[in-house]
Parts: structure tokens; sequence; C-alpha cells
């Protein structure tokens, strides 16, 4: 059907979908299925609510499903079991993720874009397999906060839809979110008394983090500001509930301070408990990462230095450090050919550090050269990881005694709120970005890492002198879930394999495809599936 002939709402999510890149043949049950909270506010609200709607749709082929604020698939009921076996075989399992980019128009991920009730008809689902059903979904809100806590769904084949399921449902909808007011009312009493058996001791800095409830005493306040926060949140975002952990912080103030921390049972807030930190402060940095660069006997030494890392990892900056006062130079291997035939006369002239930038892509009669020039002169090189090296560049690396290998802005999520601060206070900027835009920033994937990040926040400064920085105020395409899902061991190589082939391949899907092996609908589904869209 042309989307013409939809209904405005169902187009524009049509169009949302096929903007993303998806085709109505996609299969939703190749998604990468989470781990998921099976005892979340949420659903522990909806459990009860959810047990007697399935008593009422008994002998029925009508489902209940239900997602979270950030559209997983936390829990399903069916009215007889032929029907759950079909959503199975579909891919409509809790722990996948419902949003537009990956399963198209329907009633979980067009409510969740929406934030409003919608029914979704046959032939206006996107995805070609979902067209045999008819759905409802709606809303769930904290009455209170006003904030997003989920999706409720009921499902049933398209010649079984109802007039009468958008009453029923938004029954269902208002009990749930009547049983999280009464529940968020004992959770808040449950991390009070929590805060205040720990705060006994007015000395020991003690803080509770809840979805909207920070509790903390004066020692805490003293030691602690909200870029900390968003640093013990990260911190504590897989934490299980009960069990007590310990880690070492270090602070915006450039202090460091062994904290335990401990979910607290039956809510929603983390207990944290620090030693107050002995040692004083220290000047904050441009760059606050804690990596040691005593590049002193280098220079002196004048000993040849590979600097590798991601692109936007700061490889250039550290080229910079190591050179310190004496004379750089800067050779990029795309334009070596303008370069190579005069490297020697350059060696003979130049004093000070010579870094020859992507090595990778030096051509090999470029690399002879500057193999030849390096008893004559004092190199650094930047580029991927040695493992990703090969040919001429992999054998000007092996004679780099000294070596910088610099991680992806995704594995230092937790020095993220320092990174920002210290990149505003370059730009000049005295804007203040809230815990929760930071916890936001945290969950994004970071491809361009520290040069994407630099660029964000260049782009919200020029837009605002001043003020508080919320979620709202990033540019859309920053403004996803909070939900931070870390990647298992054999996940995070594969992110790790794809990435690289995508920046070897220049961002070409289809090239990249063939380099790895794999279709390139597979490619695109893992893309999405591992955050790399």
């Amino acid at each position: 059907m042309e989307n013409a002939a939809l209904r405005p709402e169902i187009a524009k999510s049509w169009r949302r979908a096929e903007l993303s890149g998806l085709r109505p043949d996609a299969a939703v049950d190749r998604l990468t299925v989470a781990d998921i909270d099976r005892r979340s506010r949420l659903v522990l609200a909806a459990e009860p609510v959810l047990d007697q709607a399935t008593r009422e749709l008994a002998d029925t082929a009508f489902s209940l499903i239900l997602a979270d604020r950030d559209a997983w698939i936390v829990d399903r009921r069916f009215g007889e079991h032929q029907l759950e076996s079909t959503l199975d075989r579909l891919g409509v399992v809790p722990g996948r993720r419902f949003t537009e980019e990956n399963t198209g128009t329907n009633s979980i991920a067009t409510v969740f874009e929406l934030r409003q009730g919608l029914a979704v008809h046959g032939h206006e689902h996107f995805i070609d397999s979902f067209k045999a059903f008819a759905c409802y979904g709606h809303p769930i809100t904290h009455p209170v906060t006003r904030r997003l806590e989920g999706v409720l769904d009921i499902t049933c084949p398209a010649d079984h839809a109802s007039p009468l399921l958008g009453p029923f449902l938004r029954r269902a909808v208002a009990d749930i979110e009547q049983r999280l007011l009464e529940g968020s009312r004992a959770a808040e009493q449950r991390m009070l008394a929590a805060y205040q058996a720990a705060a006994l001791n007015r000395l020991r800095p003690v803080l509770v983090l809840g979805d909207d409830v920070v509790l903390a005493n004066a020692a805490a306040t003293d030691l602690l500001d909200a870029a900390d926060h968003a640093v013990l949140r990260g911190l504590a975002m897989d934490a299980p509930f009960g069990v007590r952990q310990a880690r070492s912080v270090r602070l915006s103030s450039g202090r460091v301070a062994d904290v335990s921390f401990e979910r607290i049972t039956g809510a929603s807030g983390v207990l944290f408990e620090l030693e107050p930190p002995t040692v004083q402060a220290i000047p904050r940095r441009a760059n606050p990462r804690p990596v040691q660069r005593d590049f002193t006997t280098y220079r002196e030494q004048r000993t040849h230095v590979l600097i590798s890392g991601e692109p936007g990892t700061g490889r250039s900056t550290v080229a910079r450090e190591l050179a310190g006062e004496s004379a750089l130079a800067v050779l990029d291997a795309v334009d070596a050919q303008h370069w190579a035939p005069t490297l020697d006369q350059l060696v003979a002239s130049h004093t000070g550090l010579l870094v020859i930038e992507n090595i990778a892509l030096l051509p090999a009669d470029a690399a002879a050269r500057v193999g030849a020039a390096m008893d004559r002169g004092w190199f650094a090189f930047t580029g991927p990881p040695p493992s990703e090296l090969t040919g001429p560049a992999a054998d000007l690396a092996s004679r780099c005694i000294a070596r910088r290998e610099l991680a992806p802005l995704r594995s230092r999520r937790d020095e993220l709120p320092a990174l920002v601060a210290a990149m505003l206070a370059d730009l000049g900027s005295t804007l203040r970005f809230v815990p929760r835009t930071l916890e936001v920033l945290a969950a994004q994937p970071w491809p361009g890492n520290l040069r994407e990040l630099k660029a964000l926040l260049r782009h919200v400064a020029t837009g605002r002198a001043c003020g508080d920085v919320l979620p709202r105020d990033l540019p859309e395409a920053y403004q996803g879930s909070p939900r931070a899902r870390h990647l298992t061991p054999i996940e995070q190589l594969e992110h790790d394999a794809i990435a690289a082939a995508l920046r070897d391949c220049g961002g070409n899907k289809a090239h990249a495809a063939k380099q790895l092996g794999i279709s390139r609908s597979t490619l695109h589904r893992r893309v999405r599936s591992l955050g790399l869209s």
C-alpha cells in the first residue's frame, strides 16, 4: 500500500522507518535479545494488573505485551498459547527492543515515539511479517513525574480487532500508573531508611541516588558535584540488588575517593558511602584522563613512538604533547605523494619531531623512504591499533619501542563528565550539563570519539550562552535512550571489527560487508543491534 493511503501518523512513522534504512522484509527475530530486569519497578507494578487482564482474556486470541521506558519488551501474557508460539517465531519476545528504526510501525515502537495511544491495523504495519495482526498501544506515565515509564500493547489477529481494545487497555494502564504511584512512595521510604542508617556517621559522605530522588548529607554535598552524580550512576548501572561493591573513583575535583555502593532492594535507588579523600586536589587539565604521559625521556633520547587508537581518540593531541617545546612537523600519509620525494631534505633540516599521521594509508614506496630516514630523525606515527596494521605500516610500527594506545570514548564513560567540563572550558562556555544529560551522553556509542564529543559540545554552546543543558537541548540524534547496555566480550569484539571495516571502507557498508565476509543485510542488522549506527 502506498504511503499516501495511510493515516498521517502512520505515514510519518513509515517515513521514519525508511529513513533509518529499515526494509519491510526485515526479520525481527534476528535482532539481539538483551538481559532485562524482571523485577523492575514497572514490572512489579504491572504484574497483578496483567494477571487480572490475562484472566479476562482467557481463551481468546489476544496478547498483552509490556515494554519499559526504553522500549525493551519485559513481559508478555496470552489468552491462548497458540499466539505465544506465533510471536516467538516472529521475534516478539522479552529482551528485544521495539523502536521504529528496527521494527518499523507498530503500537510499541510508534507509541514510544509519539508518547500517545495508537492503534495499528494489519496493513499499517511497516514490517511485512506483522501485517497479519492488529494492535493497540498506550504509554504508561508516572502520575507524579509525568515521565514515560513504559508502553502496554494488546495484539491480536487482524480479523479479531475491536474498538473495545482502546478502553480495555487504557483501564489497565490507569491501574498500573496507580500502582506505580503507590510503589514509588514505598520505594522512597526504603531509600530514606537506607540513607538514615548509613548517615549516622556524619563525617562519612553518604549519598542515595534514585530515579527522581537525591539524598545526601553535608559531607557528600561538600565533596561531590552534579558531574560526580553521573559518574556514580554509571558505576552502579549493572550492580545486582543487595550486593555491596567497592571501587576507586576520580572525582571532577581531581581527588580520588574509595566508594562502596549497593542497590537498595525494593527501590530504584543506590546507596553510596565514600571514604573522604586524603590526597589534595590536583589542578584540572585540558585532558583529564589519568594516563601517565611523561615524555621527557622520549624527547631526550629521541625515541620513536607509535600512537594508536580509533580516529578521534586524541592521537594528534598526544603527538603534540610528545613534541613539547620541540619543533613539530606533521605529515599525513594521504598526501605522501607530495612530501615523500623531499623527505630526506626535511629530515636533514628539521631538529624536532616528525609526525606521520594515518600510517595504515602509507604507500609502500613512501613507507620505504620513512624507514630509511628513521635513523636520522625523530619520528612518531599515528594510526589504528598495531593488530590492525599490515605490510609496510606494520614494519614501521615494529621499529617503535615506545607506544601509546588510546582507548575509545565508549570505554571511558566514567570520564565523560570531566571530559565535558574540560572541553567546555576550552570553548569558553559556562554551560552546565545536568546529570541526566551526562547519563544520556554516556549511553551513546561515540564512533567519532573525542572529536565527535567536541563537535557536539561546540554545537550546543553555539546555540546558547549559559544555563543548564537538559537532554531535550541535545540534537535529536543524541536524545536516545540513556540505557547503556554493556556488550558482552564477544559483542565488543564484533563491534570493533565492524567499526574497523567501516573505517577502512570509508563508511561504505557494501564494501565493509564484503571485507567481513557477511551479507549486507546481516551487516545492517549488526550495526543497529550493536549501536554502531
